[in-house]
């Protein structure tokens, strides 16, 4: 059994503040003194990286969909060794999950959602409560969340257990007397409010077309963001009634997740990043490591060449829309990655940088014909993949979960390889010699034969 004090930040719906919360409580927390382990619930890669600036270490993300139920808990462990206690930051409402049954058929609905996650690592949440247009009207909204999640309906989440809550915190409050009225109406319920945070409009986090702008790309901006929403938790909510209900957690009987395999360093694979490709999980690094691959970083807006002796190229996704002009401009390390013959995999933004063309600016011209642009429609959503083809990361019909996040769109290409199906009618991404591309995010946990597979391809 292993020790974790954890809860996990929860809200009724998106919007509420739970990023507000959840960063500032890890900032605080790690203020204390503690080594916080930051976690996120969902596919969601942005918000990670400002849970790494409050606490010090990787964010790591939880989600059964993208690996599985049985991998949660032992992924928390993994993220938090020698941690003193655990953040998990929850994803859209409480009960919101996947919209299609989850892997096994398991039910679909709260599949993949915080109540199933909370459950999964048998975690107390706290409700992050919108208290700005009401007042003693909030304890309805948090009664009907606690019978919601305590047995008050037909069914249940993640091994029929209840959602545990441990205590609500209040946002937006306008005033003492706004935030007292909300507390005693809320206390009737019998659910303690551990806070209540005032409107801070003049704390602001910069966002764009897909969210907030990642932390990597504003560094000294998103690090004082962090600080002030550390300064704003620990001046309003109850830091010691907090930890002390992380410590109520009980006992974890899974053993830490550790990679499958353990190769020692024969290739190098190279991994795109800097302020242009920034999605990517911790542990597909991990898993490349493990696989045998030393791993080594490079920036496509900065680094004219690739790192020398790289074997195997890995680009994740990101905002190359964004930067567009500048990785066009970088003519030399866009001919090298068009030349280069080993092993290329890349998802989102690394599609797009491989393709011909971005929003009419050269590319690396890798898939050839492949013209991307940027489109007014989100396209967001679990995919339940098979793979056409071989490729360097999968066997054709093997099936992976994954996901998709973008407002681009490629132009089809007549002839072209496709890498997955995932629908009667849909196949997408690129299969082409060596390398593969597609909108398709997977988290390697799940299907971690893929990063040995890339590994071996590069070593032969």
């Amino acid at each position: 059994m292993v020790a974790l004090p954890r809860l996990v930040v929860a809200a009724p719906a998106s919007g509420s503040g739970k990023t507000t919360v959840a960063t500032g409580l890890m900032a605080a927390l790690a203020a204390r003194g503690l080594a916080v382990s930051p976690h996120k619930v969902g596919p969601d890669y942005i918000d990670p990286g400002y849970h790494g600036l409050a606490t010090g270490r990787p964010g790591r993300n939880l989600d059964p969909w993208l690996t599985s139920e049985a991998l949660v808990a032992p992924l928390l462990l993994h993220g938090a060794r020698g941690a003193d206690i655990a953040v998990v930051e929850g994803v859209m409402g409480l009960f919101d999950g996947a919209a299609k049954a989850g892997p096994g058929g398991a039910s679909g609905g709260d599949f993949a959602s915080t109540a199933h996650v909370a459950t999964l690592i048998d975690a107390p949440v706290v409700l992050v409560v919108d208290a700005s247009a009401a007042s003693r009207s909030v304890a309805a909204t948090v009664h009907g969340f606690r019978s919601f999640g305590t047995g008050g309906r037909s069914g249940s989440v993640g091994r029929g257990r209840s959602v545990r809550f441990g205590g609500v915190i209040l946002n937006r409050v306008g005033s003492e007397a706004h935030a007292a009225l909300c507390r005693d109406a809320i206390e009737e319920t019998g659910v303690p409010v551990l806070g209540a945070l005032p409107r801070t409009d003049d704390i602001a986090k910069p966002s764009r077309h897909l969210g907030l702008v990642p932390a990597a790309e504003r560094h000294a901006e998103a690090v004082e963001t962090v600080r002030r929403l550390g300064e704003l938790v620990a001046a309003h909510c109850d830091l010691d009634a907090l930890t002390a209900l992380a410590h109520s957690a009980p006992d974890l009987h899974e053993e830490p997740w550790s990679p499958p395999y353990d190769e020692p360093a024969r290739t190098r694979v190279a991994v795109a990043g800097g302020a242009a490709f920034t999605f990517g999980y911790a542990e597909n690094e991990e898993l490349l490591a493990a696989a045998g691959a030393e791993v080594v970083r490079f920036d496509p807006l900065r680094d004219e060449h690739l790192p020398d002796g790289t074997r195997a190229v890995v680009i994740g996704g990101g905002f190359p829309e964004v930067y567009a002009a500048d990785l066009s401009a970088n003519e030399p390390l866009r001919k090298e990655i068009s030349a280069f013959t080993g092993p290329l995999y890349a998802e989102c933004a690394g599609l797009l940088y491989l393709a011909d063309e971005l929003d009419g600016k050269p590319m690396c011209g890798v898939l050839h014909g492949v013209k991307a642009t940027m489109t007014s429609k989100l396209t967001l959503g679990y995919r339940a993949a098979v793979a056409v083809s071989d490729s360097v990361v999968a066997r054709a019909g093997e099936r992976f979960h994954g996901h998709e996040f973008h407002r681009t769109a490629t132009d089809p290409v007549h002839g072209a390889t496709a890498a997955w199906q995932w629908s009667k009618d849909r196949a997408a991404g690129f299969v082409q010699g060596g390398c593969v591309a597609s909108y398709l995010h997977l988290h390697w946990a799940g299907s971690p034969d893929s990063a040995r597979r890339l590994v071996e391809a590069a070593t032969l």
